[in-house]
């Protein structure tokens, strides 16, 4: 199957930037943005679960993504993404739909600019609750131990870190050319 489609996976910790980032960014190149947050929650509000929902928002994504890039569609999956078993999982939907897979992980490395985000933010999926300061510098989140992007949104506006990551995707020929 000849095509143009990416798997883009984005991570990262909450208030980071990395939900603005992938709508954006999604937006611009014309990719499906997954989001799973928003996969949790309708799990949620079903009844088939409850905060926190665990590895199932996380595997519905998967079989997602990998449904839409063998349609020959650019996916964004956005997630924290804390663990080296996601990346890998993500990765190896990619990997079925015959893609090349992308990794970023986003950062804000100013901690009162990511602090001010965390307690500033106001919900956008109905019902979602979202970490508090001290949740989110206590999450477990392992280090990547691979290649990947990293971008640190501390400092930008939206639209100078959407810049900054197509920049990263054009080098790696990623993109078609806009």
């Amino acid at each position: 199957m000849l095509s143009n489609a990416v798997l883009i996976v984005v991570g990262g910790l909450p208030g980071t930037g990395k939900t603005t980032l992938s709508r954006l960014l999604a937006a611009r190149i014309g990719a499906v943005h997954l989001r799973v947050d928003t996969i949790e929650q309708a799990l949620v509000r079903s009844g088939l679960a409850r905060h926190p929902v665990g590895p199932a928002g996380y595997v519905v994504g998967y079989a997602l993504a990998e449904e839409h890039l063998r349609q020959g569609l650019t996916v964004i999956a956005e997630s924290v993404n804390p663990v080296a078993v996601t990346r890998d999982s993500w990765r190896d939907a990619g990997t079925r739909a015959g893609v090349p897979v992308v990794e970023v992980e986003v950062i804000c490395s100013d901690p009162a600019e990511h602090r001010h985000r965390v307690t500033s933010r106001s919900v956008d999926i109905p019902d979602l609750p979202l970490p508090d300061w001290q949740q989110v510098r206590r999450r477990d989140y392992e280090p990547w131990n691979r290649e990947h992007i990293t971008h640190d949104t501390a400092g930008e506006v939206p639209r100078e870190s959407l810049n900054s990551l197509l920049h990263h995707l054009d080098r790696l020929r990623l993109l078609p050319r806009r």
